[in-house]
């Protein structure tokens, strides 16, 4: 029921805007900004916050947001970032995850990390777009957000793509090598035919464990 009632909370449109801002940010977010992209005054921006930080889809924090400390740096402000657990809803209750768990151990107890990457691979290439190879990054950025990837240019030693979102992410906590493997394999097969795109492995805390870059400033 937890879980039903807090998904339920974004069914307020206001609500959703400033959830959804406030997850793409990837990063600890104000009151005063998260109005301001909302389009709705201060003093309700922080009912809804807070309404989202106490149905558990967001967590809050204090810090001076003048970036100054001391006397005359003005009081702490709350902030807000995505929480880190996950919600679901199945009607009737279903537990895909724990069969994904026993499973994955089973593969990884038996070794199938090539077998597994391999259908992963295959899965990637099935699912290419149709209009044809990904020729840029910004291709690249749009089918990944249709698939859930959250992903973001990262201009940090060149453009590069990185995913704030891990479809995968409790299994990829509970079994790394063999999931992380597996997302790799099937990014490599989604891209594979895009001779202008590097994917790689390349783990950051917080974010997916694949990137993606153009070939030739790898």
């Amino acid at each position: 029921m937890e879980d039903i009632e807090a998904v339920g909370l974004l069914q307020d449109p206001v609500r959703r805007r400033l959830y959804e801002y406030v997850a793409a940010q990837g990063r600890e977010v104000g009151r005063n900004e998260a109005a301001e992209a909302a389009g709705v005054a201060r003093t309700l921006a922080a009912f809804h916050l807070d309404r989202l930080a106490a149905a558990g889809l967001l967590e809050t924090a204090s810090r001076r947001l003048t970036g100054r400390s001391g006397p005359g740096a003005g009081r702490p402000a709350k902030v807000y970032r995505r929480a880190a657990g996950e919600r679901g809803v199945s009607l009737p209750p279903r537990d895909y995850r724990a069969a994904a768990s026993m499973l994955a151990e089973a593969a990884e107890d038996a070794r199938l990390d090539a077998a597994v990457q391999a259908v992963a691979r295959r899965r990637g290439e099935a699912a290419r777009d149709p209009s044809g190879p990904c020729a840029d990054l910004d291709a690249a950025r749009a089918l990944l957000e249709r698939r859930g990837y959250e992903p973001y240019l990262d201009d940090d030693g060149g453009p590069v793509l990185r995913m704030r979102n891990c479809p995968f992410h409790v299994l990829a906590e509970e079994f790394p090598p063999l999931v992380c493997g597996m997302n790799l394999a099937l990014l490599e097969g989604l891209f594979g035919d895009a001779p202008e795109l590097a994917v790689r492995m390349a783990a950051r805390p917080g974010l997916c464990c694949v990137a993606i870059s153009k070939t030739s400033e790898d």
